[in-house]
């Protein structure tokens, strides 16, 4: 285990969302302190700070998430006090019947886990009177109002770069991909060879993976969002894209393995082949054009040509060889390529 990694972040947080978190942190704690005469408002201060998350939308649910639990830790917390008195033993109890409490309503493990940090907090931080607990909602609801506030009103966050930087790599990767099976089919290759060929077009799964992940995470940011409006468009043209490429990958890497599996020296000599492999530079070429035409991440060393490549699908002889097993299913794959890229959104 790298434990480095499990508390650092490939990447850094927008420096924008830190200063967020920050005004919004320091509005709850001097709005709260002033509404609220008494104890540190640091039900505020948490709730703010937690709030202010990457997307609007996430903002809300952690907003009621805090909410929630805040309320119900705190009565949890009143209840067993009054009950039981301020034993130190009771701070234990009141961890204990929170999580039932969550269990049984079937709380998502946030909730829950609030709700019993919720309860030591009242029980450990001072008196677990009525008036002592409803001030600590009411700071708490403070402070996700501010929270969520600040995050709406301040460069609300729209997550489409990196989305369509991801399937701009995804992309390009497959064109490639592509590239490398077109070569590598009329040229005799070694085992070795053979075995790399098949490693880097397994890259593609991870990649797209990544960028459907990417893509989820900016329709997500885009919900209950005031600037959504200009970034819908694009939004939806991106989903497009991947769909369009989401079985091309799928089928570049059956192509791939089932060119390793029947793979003969002879094959390479095939008239057949080399017309495929013709045809996987053709699809190479569309696959760069259609990520160009949507803006994701264009090649930075050559403007791709506006004109397809792929034009009708391939139609060959049946094979008088003994490859025909092999040509036949990488011929059924190039065809649904073909369809794919080919397909207007």
């Amino acid at each position: 285990m790298r434990f480095p990694a499990t508390i650092r972040s490939a990447r850094r947080a927008p420096l924008l969302q830190v200063l967020k978190s920050a005004a919004a942190t320091i509005a709850a704690w001097l709005l709260a302190g002033w509404l609220i005469p008494g104890p540190l408002p640091v039900f505020a201060a948490i709730a703010a700070l937690l709030v202010v998350q990457p997307s609007v939308n996430q903002s809300l649910s952690k907003a009621l998430e805090r909410s929630v639990g805040v309320i119900a830790g705190v009565v949890v917390a009143v209840l067993l006090s009054l009950l039981l008195g301020p034993q130190s033993w009771v701070v234990l109890a009141a961890v204990v019947v929170a999580l039932l409490i969550a269990w049984g309503l079937r709380a998502s493990s946030g909730t829950g886990n609030q709700v019993a940090i919720s309860a030591v907090l009242v029980l450990a931080l001072g008196s677990s009177t009525p008036d002592y607990a409803l001030n600590r909602i009411i700071e708490t609801l403070i402070g996700a109002a501010i929270g969520f506030v600040v995050n709406v009103v301040i460069v609300p966050p729209v997550l489409t770069s990196p989305a369509r930087r991801d399937i701009g790599m995804l992309g390009r990767e497959l064109a490639a991909s592509l590239d490398r099976l077109a070569a590598a089919l009329p040229v005799n290759r070694t085992a070795p060879q053979l075995q790399e060929l098949m490693l880097e077009v397994r890259l593609l799964r991870p990649m797209k993976d990544a960028a459907e992940a990417s893509l989820t995470a900016a329709e997500e940011s885009l919900a209950l969002n005031p600037r959504r409006g200009r970034h819908r468009d694009d939004l939806i043209e991106l989903r497009a894209l991947f769909e369009r490429l989401s079985p091309v990958v799928t089928q570049v890497i059956g192509m791939t393995r089932a060119y390793i599996d029947h793979y003969e020296d002879s094959l390479a000599g095939d008239p057949a082949v080399g017309a495929i492999a013709e045809q996987l530079r053709r699809a190479g070429h569309d696959a760069r054009l259609a990520v160009q035409t949507a803006d994701a991440a264009p090649e930075p060393e050559a403007t791709t040509s506006m004109i397809p490549a792929l034009t009708t699908p391939l139609i060959v002889r049946p094979p008088a060889s003994d490859h025909w097993i092999l040509i036949g299913s990488l011929m059924e794959d190039l065809r649904r390529i073909h369809d794919e890229l080919r397909h207007e959104p």
